[in-house]
């Protein structure tokens, strides 16, 4: 099923995101916390891909493992990262073989060693054009795309601050271009994400936008994912997790209950549902979304 039809049921949709590990290990590893998780009946899963295609062949193999195997709607991450077009019609067919019918079209991160990102000869500069490309090749498949509540962290105007309406323009770009429903960059205020979907909404983007939650199991790990992506942390809750850094347990508890509490609040105000940054492990989500079932619990599987 096509993610914008679950979208468009009225029950919130619970989905998880992946990485393709780079070792046999590391799948085996995921595949446990992908059966961990089965029971909890997420809408949807999706898994991503590697800078520069470098986890190109993990990626279209595990969303297909997962389509096929686990009873799970399966969504593929694709960049124009170090991509021509031939190569990414490539792509997208081997995923339609695969059976998979949901995309994430994304620009990506630049590679490695790299500060900026630069379109090879003949590929995209731009998700909106990844999204076109993509809906005119495959109308049937269902296209989302990403949003930034705080704003892109290249998106920026003369004064050297984030240019939001600016970036609501190339929003609207992906939206013209195919993108059914999106899904936010990570955030840590409730504030920033309904802000961010009432600009949305004044600026005429009607399509369901699903907020991002990573819940926090590591200071160092979340400092770096902040400075990556240009999420900002509330200064209450980076006070307590620097009191708590030299205990991991403790940070694990403080993550979880803090990521618990915006999910309720996210829902309780009328978010369409919550993807989780699982980093490829259960047991936070788990927790978390073993709690929100309690209150909207899953549809009825088919007899």
């Amino acid at each position: 099923m096509r993610i914008r039809e679950r979208l468009s049921t009225g029950r919130p949709c619970f989905s998880f995101e992946f990485f393709p590990p780079k070792t046999d290990a590391g799948l085996e590893q995921l595949r446990d916390s992908i059966r961990a998780l089965r029971d909890l009946a997420p809408s949807y899963v999706s898994v991503t891909y590697g800078a520069g295609g470098s986890t190109r062949d993990r990626t279209i193999e595990l969303v297909g493992e997962i389509q096929r195997h686990y009873g799970f709607e399966a969504m593929a991450h694709l960049t124009c990262v170090g991509s021509t077009r031939e190569e990414i019609a490539q792509v997208v067919d081997r995923l339609r073989s695969a059976g998979v019918d949901n995309i994430l079209a994304l620009r990506g991160d630049p590679p490695k060693g790299e500060s900026a990102f630069t379109a090879v000869e003949g590929g995209f500069r731009h998700a909106s054009e990844l999204a076109a490309f993509i809906k005119q090749a495959h109308p049937g498949i269902c296209i989302g795309g990403a949003c930034y509540p705080e704003g892109h962290l290249e998106c920026v105007g003369p004064d050297g601050r984030r240019d939001l309406d600016r970036d609501l323009k190339n929003l609207q770009q992906k939206i013209d271009a195919g993108a059914e429903f999106l899904i936010t960059q990570l955030f840590f205020d409730n504030n920033a994400y309904f802000n961010f979907v009432a600009r949305a909404r004044s600026a005429g983007i009607g399509v369901p936008i699903i907020p991002g939650i990573m819940p926090i199991t590591n200071v160092d790990q979340v400092r770096r994912f902040t400075q990556m992506c240009g999420a900002s942390i509330p200064e209450s809750l980076l006070r307590e997790l620097d009191r708590l850094k030299d205990n991991e347990d403790a940070v694990l508890s403080q993550g979880v209950a803090y990521a618990a509490a915006q999910c309720f609040d996210l829902m309780n105000r009328g978010a369409p549902g919550i993807h989780f940054y699982t980093l490829n492990k259960s047991a936070a989500t788990r927790t978390i979304l073993t709690a929100l079932r309690t209150i909207w619990p899953p549809a009825a599987r088919p007899a």
